[in-house]
């Protein structure tokens, strides 16, 4: 964007000394990135760059993709490969880490968005007795330390027999995606014109009626958000599967973390690619939502 005419020297060197920090902010925070995107890609068994890595050659002027392959990524997927002594290995393990983290991932979403909505929708009520109180009670998994929570989680879902079970894993991701859907829900609730539902209702229509065809569409975006939030804390929670999960119920975050205990295998950084790319896709949905609900509130996107 150009800056006004009337613009001082001194606010214009504030402006691009002010541009070039942020880049700088952000190169410090993507540039792990940096590092781990290429190194997936390796076909040494080590977390290093080898020679053959070397991508552009100045001497030769050309490229080289000697280094390079797809040998974690078929790992990842169960795909066989071929190991240093020429013997074909096939896993399925973290195959099924994925399986079981998308399987949990879902159903916590579906449920934390329907939790989530109602909650959002009786505390936005201004007759709603200690709605600050219950608010607060409500994200607290947010604002709890999550190994508190994990323990708290297992010593009560043993007395229910829900440690190490699908259920109640299940059950865990719910309670930590309700509080993204309540705040997300709630901040679309606030410019919400209840005067749509009044005349809903005087037209006859009944309140289930008036919800579906007129609040919902409405605050979608914020409802849409919430779930994708949900999803995300979900798909990477580890120190709850930790807890309450049992063998047969490790995930791909589970995974990722004993195989940097047990073997430091090239194979974590390609589900790490996977997961950053998975989750910037993610955040663009999020940020297209939030523009969308924006322009239907009639707020200009920034």
């Amino acid at each position: 964007m150009a800056l006004p005419s009337y613009t001082t020297r001194g606010q214009k060197s504030w402006h691009y000394f002010y541009l070039v920090f942020c880049g700088l902010v952000l190169f410090f925070l993507v540039a792990p990135l940096v590092v781990v995107i290429p190194l997936s890609f390796t076909n040494s068994p080590y977390l290093q760059f080898i020679p053959e890595m070397k991508f552009f050659s100045f001497e030769t002027w050309s490229f080289n993709f000697d280094g390079y392959g797809t040998r974690w990524y078929k790992e990842l997927f169960g795909i066989c490969n071929e190991n240093n002594k020429g013997t074909t290995v096939c896993t399925d393990r973290w195959v099924v880490g994925i399986k079981n983290s998308a399987i949990i991932a879902v159903f916590a979403t579906f449920f934390a968005s329907t939790l989530g909505t109602l909650a959002a929708l009786g505390l936005s009520n201004r007759h709603m007795p200690f709605n600050r109180l219950i608010m607060a009670l409500m994200i607290s998994p947010m604002i709890v330390p999550l190994i508190i929570t994990a323990a708290g989680m297992f010593f009560f879902f043993a007395k229910l027999n829900l440690v190490a079970t699908l259920t109640g894993l299940i059950v865990a991701h719910t309670i930590l995606g309700i509080p993204f859907v309540v705040i997300t829900v709630t901040a679309s609730l606030a410019g919400f014109d209840n005067n749509l539902m009044r005349a809903a209702a005087n037209l006859g229509g009944s309140p289930l009626r008036n919800f579906f065809k007129i609040q919902a569409p409405l605050i979608a975006p914020g409802v849409i958000s919430g779930a994708l939030f949900a999803f995300i804390t979900s798909f990477d929670e580890v120190v709850i599967v930790l807890f309450v999960g049992g063998p047969e119920q490790y995930t791909l975050p589970r995974q990722m973390w004993s195989g940097i205990r047990n073997e430091i295998s090239p194979t974590i950084l390609a589900a790490a690619t996977i997961l950053v790319i998975f989750s910037i896709l993610l955040l663009s949905t999020l940020e297209m939502l939030r523009r969308r609900s924006e322009r239907i509130r009639g707020v200009r996107p920034n």
